[in-house]
C-alpha cells in the first residue's frame, strides 16, 4: 500500500476491513474473481460513503482487498484451533492412550456432524454448542476495535452464513487430530468450500422446519447478545 496517498489508504484500510466483514457474513467462500471483485466494490463504495469522499478504485486496490479472503479463513482457523482442542480435551501426547482417545474422540465429533450439537454425545441441542460462541467472541468481539463492534451493521441480525462458516473451521480442527496426534491441515476453499455448503444448507433446512417457533433467529440472537 505504499504507493497510494494517505487519504487512499484510509479508505483502504476502511474497505479492507467491511470486505472481510463481507466474506464471513455472506460468501465466504466467492467462486470467482468476478464475485470477489463485486465485494471488493461494494466495499469501497461503502467505505467511501464512511469517509463521504470520492477516490477512484483501481485494480491493484481491489487485489489488496481480494487477497484477504482466504486470510481471514486462515485467521478464524488459527483461532478456533487451541479452542476447539480445549473444549472437547484432545491432549497433546503421543502416548498411546492419548492417541487412541484423539482418534476416537475425532471419529464420534464427525460422525454424523455431532459437533454441532451443545451436548454431542446425547446429540441435543443442535446448533448451540458453546464452540460456536467462543469462536465468534474470539474472532469479531473480542475487544472494541474488533470488526463485530466497529462493523455491527454487517453481524446483525447474525447471519447463518458465518454460523456455518464457524462451522466449517470447527470440522477442520476435528480433522487434525483424525489420526490422533494433530496434524496441521489448510483451511484450503477445494476441501472445504463443499462442507461449508453442506452446513448452510443443513441450518437454512433447519431454519424452515422449526420456521414457526423461529428457533434458529432465536439461537443467533443469543450468540450476539452474548457476544456483545
Amino acid at each position: 500500500a505504499g504507493d497510494f496517498d494517505e487519504v487512499t489508504k484510509d479508505v483502504l484500510t476502511t474497505a479492507t476491513s467491511i470486505y472481510r466483514c463481507l466474506i464471513v457474513t455472506q460468501l465466504p467462500f466467492p467462486e470467482s474473481l468476478i464475485i470477489e471483485t463485486k465485494l471488493a466494490r461494494r466495499a469501497w463504495r461503502e467505505a467511501l460513503g464512511v469517509a463521504g469522499i470520492s477516490v477512484q478504485l483501481t485494480p491493484s486496490l481491489v487485489k489488496m482487498m481480494t487477497r484477504r479472503t482466504s486470510h481471514v479463513r486462515g485467521e478464524l482457523k488459527t483461532k478456533m484451533r487451541g479452542l476447539t482442542a480445549s473444549f472437547y480435551g484432545f491432549r497433546a501426547s503421543r502416548s498411546i492412550g492419548a492417541v487412541r482417545a484423539n482418534r476416537t474422540l475425532a471419529e464420534g465429533l464427525k460422525e454424523g456432524a455431532s459437533f454441532v450439537f451443545k451436548d454431542w454425545e446425547m446429540k441435543s441441542g443442535v446448533y448451540k454448542s458453546d464452540l460456536i460462541q467462543s469462536g465468534i467472541n474470539d474472532m469479531w468481539f473480542a475487544n472494541c476495535v474488533d470488526e463485530g463492534i466497529v462493523y455491527a451493521e454487517y453481524f446483525d441480525p447474525l447471519p447463518v452464513e458465518m454460523m456455518a462458516l464457524v462451522l466449517t473451521v470447527v470440522k477442520c480442527c476435528i480433522d487434525e487430530w483424525i489420526t490422533g496426534v494433530r496434524e496441521d491441515i489448510k483451511f484450503a476453499s477445494i476441501a472445504y468450500s463443499p462442507v461449508y455448503a453442506v452446513h448452510l444448507e443443513s441450518l437454512r433446512r433447519f431454519e424452515e422446519r422449526t420456521a414457526a417457533y423461529k428457533l434458529l433467529g432465536r439461537i443467533s440472537n443469543n450468540l450476539l447478545d452474548v457476544a456483545r
